[in-house]
């Protein structure tokens, strides 16, 4: 059992039942009273988001997740299909589960799988990818006194804003955590 006011993003534990990791975490200490530490937790069955609010002194029964490399083989549409870097044994994640994560999965990707007994939770992207421009509309930069930007639609269907020097065919690097361009790779 972990105190609620030693929650973080990315912690995972047990409630009522379910398993959640803690997305955003925030500690509201009023003038008067208990603390409140207010979060936004995904449930890692369901992938369903709720917002949650603990009061200082609540306990949550943490839970210990496994990490490992897999690859990424390929989807089906409805599942996500991982290949175990020392096992070479094959996991399914299903659409829903990896929803915020399917615009940056390129097959052969290396990734971390989160699993709990045997139970295959989450994966974990690196912190860029690099993906190829297949749709950059020609851009004129003009009297731009600033960085002029354009939007470009990547191999997998992302649609970032880049600089106006970037064509169809370059490869550029993308921040997975807040989905915006990097630098040309």
């Amino acid at each position: 059992m972990i105190d609620v006011n030693e929650l973080r993003k990315g912690i995972t534990f047990t409630m009522d039942g379910q398993l959640y990791k803690v997305l955003e975490y925030q500690h509201h200490k009023p003038g008067r009273g208990k603390a409140t530490i207010r979060t936004t937790l995904r449930n890692l069955r369901t992938a369903a988001t709720l917002q949650h609010n603990f009061i200082s002194g609540d306990r949550v029964e943490d839970i210990r997740v496994e990490r490992r490399g897999v690859q990424y083989l390929y989807n089906d549409g409805d599942f996500y299909y991982f290949m175990d870097t020392e096992t070479y044994e094959q996991t399914t994640l299903s659409a829903s589960v990896l929803e915020e994560h399917i615009p940056y999965l390129k097959e052969n990707m290396e990734l971390v799988l989160s699993t709990y007994e045997q139970e295959p939770l989450d994966v974990e992207l690196p912190t860029t990818v690099e993906l190829e421009v297949v749709n950059a509309p020609l851009a004129v930069a003009g009297d731009t006194a600033t960085g002029a930007m354009k939007k470009v639609i990547l191999e997998t269907g992302l649609e970032v804003q880049v600089p106006l020097f970037i064509a169809e065919g370059d490869v550029i690097r993308v921040d997975t955590r807040n989905g915006e361009y990097v630098t040309r790779a």
